[in-house]
């Protein structure tokens, strides 16, 4: 059975980060220094909208509230850029650094079309706990959870790279249901109109898969699209990629998610990635449409990416064809998810704790 402490928490005047505040959040702090209702929006569009990064750049607030507001020890994050790197395909990632000096990484994936879609990997935490072994993240140490403010900032550094970024994925570094108040918080905060404006179906939170959690999710009353990292339909195979599956088995994982669905009505993504001689032949196919009977889901194939340490290979794409040919003769609406980024590190589980500041981590349970 995997035993997991509690996360270790930014809480360095977190409190006290405007930019980590939601729309009401930053409502109720304007009522608590007795402003009127309407200086929330100019707060909270100019940090999340115009990206203002001092109190003092928030100019439609008149001078007094502004000056108690850093009296009182009101600041505004912002992360630092510390890299950019462009694969071939045009693939980009971002290294970014916290005011503590950890650092975590985004990529920026764009989908060729004319509409030119953008969509940004984002992590919730620096490291991750989860020791996947399909995962560079999760070999290096685990250091912290992110805030709110330095999950959204994510988006807005990118976004200076790009004109517009149209959807957010929540699958870099780190498990984000094991980061739950903060993500949904950030969720809420990228959503909000008077900020980033990004629609909550071009929203995606992935996880590994914590039943609880999912029960929790389906009670927060949004149209955020959840995704479960699957990877094999028996425990036995998918304890050896996911070790968190000795704890949550798929019986507990898929009873979860009906509750889920019974409750929202919304589809759910599977992730299942092509392990060579692991979970790749006919009979696990057969298996996968199995398991998921009875759930309106649509099948995400991915080409595993090998990192440093991990002893799994990638599955030949005619083998991963194969599988998404029986998938699709069942009635399962599949995807094959081609390798993109691997030349700067960037594909689907190759996000690395190689920049980790090792004087502030923590061991991986």
């Amino acid at each position: 059975m995997l035993f997991l402490p509690p996360a270790v928490r930014y809480n360095a005047a977190m409190s006290k980060d405007l930019k980590n505040l939601t729309f009401e959040q930053v409502e109720r702090l304007v009522a608590d220094f007795g402003g009127k209702k309407f200086l929330a929006k100019y707060i909270f569009s100019f940090i999340h909208a115009h990206h203002a990064s001092r109190i003092d750049d928030i100019t439609p607030l008149p001078k007094d509230f502004r000056r108690r507001l850093t009296g009182q020890g009101y600041f505004i994050s912002q992360l630092e850029t510390v890299e950019t790197f462009v694969d071939p395909d045009g693939t980009v990632k971002f290294l970014f650094a916290a005011d503590d000096g950890v650092r975590f990484e985004s990529v920026l994936l764009t989908d060729a079309g004319e509409k030119q879609r953008k969509t940004l990997c984002i992590s919730s935490q620096a490291g991750c706990r989860m020791a996947c072994a399909l995962c560079a993240t999760g070999r290096g140490k685990f250091q912290r959870n992110l805030t709110a403010a330095e999950i959204a900032d994510q988006v807005y550094q990118a976004v200076q790279h790009t004109e517009k970024i149209n959807n957010i994925v929540y699958m870099g570094m780190g498990e984000p249901f094991d980061n739950y108040d903060e993500v949904i918080n950030s969720a809420r905060i990228l959503n909000h109109q008077a900020g980033a404006n990004i629609g909550q179906r071009h929203i995606t939170i992935s996880t590994c898969g914590i039943p609880h959690t999912i029960e929790k999710f389906a009670d927060e009353a949004l149209q955020v699209r959840l995704a479960i990292s699957l990877h094999a339909a028996g425990d036995r195979k998918r304890q050896r990629i996911m070790p968190v599956a000795a704890k949550y088995p798929l019986a507990e994982l898929i009873a979860a998610i009906k509750t889920y669905q019974q409750k929202t009505h919304r589809r759910v993504s599977f992730e299942y990635c092509m392990i060579k001689n692991l979970n790749d032949s006919a009979a696990d196919a057969q298996s996968l449409i199995g398991l998921i009977k009875g759930i309106n889901a649509a099948v995400n194939l991915i080409e595993f990416n090998p990192h440093e340490g991990c002893t799994f290979a990638a599955s030949a794409r005619s083998t991963i064809q194969n599988f998404k040919d029986i998938l699709m003769h069942a009635g399962v609406e599949t995807i094959i998810r081609h390798k993109r980024g691997r030349k700067i590190n960037a594909a689907c589980g190759q996000l690395t704790a190689k920049y980790l500041n090792p004087q502030n981590s923590n061991q991986t349970p």
